[in-house]
């Protein structure tokens, strides 16, 4: 009986550990899971791509409103950052005028979740993906 515990503990802590190694890689590698190199891109990117993917094609406006304004909140972050060091002298008034895009779609959108319809709501979150989107390109 005792061989029997003694292996079942085993077993179970092996079990635990592999488990733990496995996921560990995942859990140390999560500030890059996007590919940014610019951690507020990545932290607006993990609210932005379940409202895109999931929310989105399902009409879930009522999500949309009630992820709002912590995407507002993490795009005011970017649109604070301005232009990230580093970025290229050809490619610094490019980014400047998508920020500023960025910017005017993140208050449209802001209102919109507010008080606006859904159809509304519809344009303006797909102009803050959009727009975001162009940031992107420009910052990987």
């Amino acid at each position: 009986m005792k061989r029997y515990r003694m292996a079942s503990i085993f077993v179970f802590t092996a079990l635990v550990l592999s488990t733990a190694f496995l996921n560990w890689p995942a859990a140390t590698s999560a500030a890059a899971q996007h590919g940014f190199s610019v951690p507020e891109y990545e932290r607006f990117h993990d609210v932005l791509h379940p409202l895109e993917h999931e929310a989105l094609p399902k009409k879930d406006f009522k999500r949309i409103r009630a992820q709002a304004n912590l995407l507002v909140k993490r795009g005011n972050a970017i649109v604070k950052l301005g232009v990230p060091s580093g970025t290229t002298d050809d490619k610094k008034e490019e980014f400047a005028k998508e920020l500023n895009s960025f910017r005017e779609a993140l208050t449209r959108f802001k209102a919109d979740a507010r008080r606006g319809t859904n159809d509304q709501l519809k344009t303006s979150y797909s102009a803050v993906h959009d727009t975001f989107e162009m940031l992107a390109a420009l910052v990987r």
